[in-house]
């Protein structure tokens, strides 16, 4: 879920407050491919590693991005995109006989064959509740047969979650609305009582009245005004608001809109979950928010030594775009569907940022992972964002509950940070010691934007590709490793902080010892993997 402007602007003018007072470091933009002891960060030892590499032939890997799309025109990602050698662009015909016409660069699976693409979809809660409402509504537990009380006892877990998250978005808008409907009020009043164009903390300054309406506004507007930023005038704040209001009402509309549909764009059967070729060609997924897509895509493969912009982390990569993330909930359909498209069409690492509390046909989504796994495919997952113990929590999809359990070709990743005072781990990131495998840079990440540019964002989402560059560099060099030893590898190889005391991610005061949030202890290491890869590639050889 996205935060509100305003709530954006508090974190900020906080952070910025914390900096001018020497309290708060800001990382290099490339952080996370630097040195822990050369750069003094927590990076990853990128560039340290290359140098490991140097003299080195390496091979064109594949890796697929399941994301939200990816602005493939970007100059920083353009020479890096995927293109597939059996089709012809644009002549309405499936050349490779794939199931998908015009795949050129990947597919799209929330888009319409029209041209019209899915931007927000609802929350999977929303979904749930839609579904099982209609079969459980007004029922108790002695009403139901033994075969459904499992899925009657999930009913009224959903339906609480939903009623309570609902109720909350309505009271925020109308909460919202109220506090907007007062600053227009009082800004409109005092532009005519002080005779100006705009209202900002300066001018409530210089207001003097015995009127107890204007005394009260003053003092009210002046509060709000200081805690954002005193600079800024009310109509300025009101434009922000406004924003928050539309989203506001956009979420209730789209996320928790139980008569919204978004797979009328798509065209597709929903319970038809083994159907092919729904969907379009548009991995841009223009008209909609790619920001995240081409984010996360600019982390693992950003062109490097261009001297423009970032430098992913590994080279000699082709990226698939491979669009199934709205903004809202993914679909277990498109999500089980685009794995096994990356799988058939060459991808060897899939990057997943995404996850989310349910997952109603999770089985379909397992048996793609099955398949990936059959074939050797190494699938990197991001933990999730809500500062919460995975191993009791869900966050979906995941490899807690396969069939085999722990796949060998699955790695969870949890967020860490650069390292200034004692912020090893991110506040956000969710944790584990059985189900998050390791922990990789997911803080102030500067990575490529949409219409070539270039921003920092934080969450597991961009710890994962991190870890999926690490590990396309190392298929890269030696591509005789199979997904199971790079898995290995990344696990082995990480830098161990034993000892070093963190706050627990989700908490203001509760420590916790770093090596307790993850399988393995520690922080994905480039350079120390290239070295376990190296000795094992030997060893191979003997």
């Amino acid at each position: 879920m996205k935060k509100h402007t305003i709530w954006v602007i508090l974190l900020l003018v906080s952070l910025s407050s914390f900096a001018q007072q020497g309290l708060l470091q800001t990382p290099p933009k490339n952080w996370f491919n630097l040195d822990p002891v050369e750069n003094k960060v927590n990076g990853v030892s990128t560039e340290k590693a290359y140098e490991l590499l140097k003299g080195k032939t390496s091979q064109k890997v594949i890796v697929a991005v399941i994301d939200s799309g990816i602005d493939i025109e970007h100059e920083d990602l353009k020479d890096v995109i995927w293109t597939n050698p059996g089709e012809i662009p644009n002549n309405g015909i499936d050349d490779d006989n794939n199931g998908y016409i015009d795949d050129v660069h990947g597919w799209n699976f929330i888009g319409g064959k029209d041209g019209r693409n899915v931007g927000k979809d609802s929350y999977e809660v929303t979904r749930y509740y839609k579904i099982l409402s209609e079969k459980y509504e007004g029922k108790e537990l002695k009403d139901i047969d033994k075969k459904d009380k499992e899925e009657f006892i999930t009913w009224q877990k959903v339906k609480s979650e939903f009623e309570e998250a609902y109720t909350k978005a309505q009271m925020e808008f109308e909460q919202y609305g109220s506090l907007a409907r007062q600053i227009e009020r009082f800004n409109k009043l005092f532009e005519a009582y002080m005779d100006v164009e705009e209202v900002t903390v300066a001018t409530l300054s210089e207001i003097e009245s015995d009127d107890a309406v204007i005394d009260l506004g003053k003092n009210y507007m002046t509060q709000i005004l200081q805690s954002i930023d005193e600079e800024m005038s009310l109509d300025s704040l009101l434009v922000l608001i406004n924003m928050d209001l539309a989203e506001m009402e956009a979420s209730a509309k789209y996320s928790y809109g139980l008569e919204y549909d978004a797979r009328e764009i798509v065209g597709d059967d929903p319970n038809n979950l083994a159907e092919k070729g729904y969907g379009n060609n548009d991995v841009i997924g223009k008209g909609t928010d790619n920001f995240h897509g081409t984010h996360v895509a600019g982390i693992i493969a950003a062109s490097r030594g261009n001297g423009i912009g970032t430098d992913g982390v590994a080279k000699n990569v082709s990226i698939m775009a491979l669009r199934a993330v709205p903004d809202g909930d993914e679909r277990d359909k498109d999500v089980a569907n685009a794995i096994r498209y990356a799988v058939d069409n060459g991808a060897k690492i899939i990057n997943m940022s995404f996850g989310k509390g349910y997952s109603p046909n999770l089985q379909y989504v397992y048996d793609a992972i099955e398949y990936a796994n059959s074939k050797g495919v190494l699938l990197v997952h991001a933990a999730g964002n809500s500062g919460e113990d995975i191993d009791e929590a869900n966050n979906y999809p995941n490899d807690k509950f396969g069939k085999k359990g722990d796949w060998a070709n699955w790695i969870e990743v949890g967020a860490s940070s650069w390292g200034a005072g004692d912020e090893y781990v991110g506040s956000f990131s969710n944790y584990g010691d059985k189900t998050v495998d390791l922990f990789a840079p997911g803080v102030a990440i500067y990575s490529t934007a949409p219409e070539n540019s270039y921003q920092d964002a934080q969450g597991t989402s961009m710890a994962s590709p991190v870890t999926a560059g690490v590990a396309a560099m190392l298929l890269s060099y030696f591509p005789d490793l199979n997904a199971e030893q790079l898995k290995e590898i990344l696990m082995s190889s990480v830098r161990k902080l034993d000892g070093i005391k963190v706050t627990k991610p989700g908490t203001f005061d509760q420590e916790v010892n770093f090596s307790k949030l993850s399988k393995s202890g520690g922080i994905i290491n480039a350079y120390e993997a290239v070295k376990m890869a190296e000795s094992m590639s030997m060893g191979k050889k003997k």
